[in-house]
């Protein structure tokens, strides 16, 4: 593995053509527009683990009609975990991304020094592989090596980036096939399935077509409440 200075360089259910319009839409700016990273919540004072979150608007909870709602706050509180989750609205490995290095997720994760690491991206980044291709797949690499390098002891939980419509372009396999397989390579945990969730079930997605409702993070929760005690946590 190099240095980390090194790879630091490197909606509803829709037919297809209203799918095809709604990603021409959101293709430059993610399911919801980005901004950089703000300061998340420090995690809770306690005795639990300190667990991150690196991920975007469906680990922020966008949609849900209070954040104490969202599937990472409900699971690391029954877990006795402490949340930290600095995910972003819009964010992918390169989709909507202006930060790479100081100050980006991967860095303030690593701040704090997390016992365990989630890992949710690559949704937002279907928005950008017509243009950028296997760049996703280098970026996502290098953040993880990053995070594994500076956090030898931590336990990283890799999960099938979520998605939000029946349909699917074929950018939807090709990035979860990378997230698998980088998963694999650094020997993390994975859930896999999680792309299809909340498929054919337009009853659970919020007003803006977009993001699950506080049903649809409520069936998340559930989902990854399973996945997690299979994995004995």
């Amino acid at each position: 593995m190099t240095a980390r200075s090194d790879l630091r360089r490197s909606a509803r259910r829709a037919s297809r053509p209203a799918l095809l319009g709604l990603l021409a839409i959101v293709a430059s700016v993610g399911l919801v527009a980005c901004a950089a990273p703000a300061a998340a919540l420090a995690p809770p004072e306690g005795d639990g683990p300190v667990v991150a979150f690196y991920g975007d608007s469906y680990t922020l909870g966008t949609g849900a009609s209070d954040p104490a709602l969202r599937w990472s706050t409900v699971i690391s509180e029954e877990r006795g975990w402490r949340e930290y989750n600095p995910s972003v609205n819009g964010l992918g490995y390169i989709n909507n991304r202006s930060t790479f290095g100081d100050g980006d997720l991967p860095d303030l994760i690593i701040e704090q020094q997390p016992d365990i690491v989630f890992v949710t991206m690559g949704l937002n980044d279907n928005f950008s592989y017509d243009r950028v291709g296997e760049r996703i797949q280098e970026q996502m690499n290098d953040d993880i090596d990053i995070l594994v390098e500076a956090l030898p002891e931590a336990r990283f939980i890799v999960v099938e980036p979520f998605w939000y419509t029946d349909e699917r372009p074929e950018s939807v396999e090709v990035i979860i096939r990378w997230q698998r397989e980088m998963a694999e390579r650094i020997d993390a945990d994975y859930i896999e399935g999680a792309s299809r969730w909340i498929e054919g079930r337009p009853e659970l997605m919020a007003s803006d077509g977009l993001h699950p409702d506080d049903d649809g993070y409520a069936v998340m929760t559930e989902r990854m409440r399973a996945e997690l005690e299979a994995l004995g946590l």
